[in-house]
């Protein structure tokens, strides 16, 4: 039910982190993993640790660097996936940025716009460029690691929310309009994840017993916690699951 043999994965922010998890475990799972993020050393270093897991045949990694702020970097990513093998069968959108900290009222231009240009237009993209294939061979899923922020609100990230909101209806409207094409489009909602990007929520003691008080589970999650779920909506056993948002947080929501 979840074997991903032949399919071919793309996963923007996958040098570490969730992406990282996602793209290993796929991997092992058979398909063939295109690792994307800014830092070619990096990236080239996680695919490295990918083809040592699959050495015996099953998966393999390649390394496309892109940066998701660019349109012009995301079709390079695209077209060079399909110069490589030809087909893209998974999209995995799950870079993301938050370069501000502190109450919309004193959000700077740039930073608003960055978050909304890299988290729901760079989304917006990448799909509007796997979909004409996708609906040609009927066949095709794609996931957005949204967030339990696009769920809630804060007064610190408030931006970022909304951004991982829209992302959320973005994957409904999809799955709206492509479903009838066997099409699947969802998001993963994490909850706070012990990942670079989510440091300064963890890193310290004190952030993060105020930041694990609420949770059932009196924890963080770990990256590949977070993975399972991509390769379920990927797969076959996830083939009735569309324009849907899993929420993966220990029960905070709850």
């Amino acid at each position: 039910m979840f074997n991903l043999d032949n399919k071919v994965a793309v996963i923007t922010g996958s040098s570490k982190g969730i992406g990282k998890s996602i793209a290993t475990a796929m991997a092992l799972q058979g398909a063939k993993v295109i690792i994307s993020s800014r830092k070619v050393d990096v990236c080239e270093q996680t695919a490295a640790e990918i083809n040592e897991l699959c050495k015996d045949g099953i998966g393999e990694a390649f390394v496309i660097p892109c940066n998701i702020s660019d349109k012009s970097s995301l079709e390079n990513l695209i077209n060079k996936t399909k110069e490589k093998y030809n087909q893209i069968d998974i999209l995995v959108c799950n870079a993301a940025s938050n370069p501000f900290f502190g109450s919309l009222k004193d959000i700077p231009d740039d930073a608003f716009e960055k978050i909304m240009n890299n988290n729901i237009k760079a989304n917006h993209n990448l799909s509007q460029m796997v979909i004409p294939e996708m609906i040609e061979r009927k066949d095709g899923s794609i996931i957005v690691v949204s967030s339990i922020g696009g769920l809630r609100a804060s007064e610190v990230i408030g931006a970022y929310n909304i951004s991982k909101a829209a992302d959320i209806m973005l994957i409904k409207n999809l799955a709206a309009e492509f479903g009838k094409f066997n099409i699947r489009t969802n998001a993963i909602a994490p909850g706070l994840i012990r990942t670079d990007f989510a440091k300064a929520l963890w890193e310290n003691p004190e952030i993060l017993k105020a930041s694990t008080a609420t949770c059932p589970m009196k924890r963080i999650g770990e990256p590949d916690e977070i993975a399972g779920a991509a390769v379920f909506l990927a797969s076959e056993a996830g083939s009735f699951v569309n324009g849907h948002t899993l929420v993966i947080d220990g029960g905070s929501i709850a």
